[in-house]
């Protein structure tokens, strides 16, 4: 389980910033919770019981989502990397398929790397990184 993040705060409001820490540990604690019961279901046989375990199941996957939009709101810079992150992936996944059919920019055979995924040609790297 996650470590309790009261302890040791004395007794007033949270800043913005713990209060964006609780709700990171509220969304982990929603996806251990999922697994949890997903892990369930695929351990019986009983179809009553995977039932409901599926519901409760599906009810922490909201969950976990309306802490993600909650936390949004509270950290801006964590909503631009959300915001961010499908574009992201997109190209990721556009980059990997370029390569492995032996046309990407990747690195040594064909491999990507944060360079690429940059934009940078194989071998500059950046500043202090050498």
């Amino acid at each position: 389980m996650p470590t309790d993040p009261f302890t040791g705060l004395v007794p007033r409001k949270m800043t913005a910033s713990e209060l964006a820490r609780a709700i990171r540990l509220d969304i982990q604690a929603e996806l251990d919770a999922t697994n949890l019961y997903q892990a369930h279901i695929d351990a019986t046989d009983d179809e009553r019981a995977k039932a409901i375990l599926a519901h409760i199941r599906d009810e922490e996957k909201e969950h976990a989502a309306e802490f993600v939009e909650l936390l949004k709101l509270l950290d801006p810079d964590q909503a631009t990397y959300l915001d961010e992150a499908p574009g992201d992936v997109a190209q990721i996944i556009r980059e990997a398929r370029g390569a492995a059919a032996g046309q990407g920019t990747g690195g040594p055979e064909g491999r990507l790397t944060v360079g690429s995924l940059l934009g940078r040609p194989q071998g500059e790297m950046e500043e202090g990184y050498a």
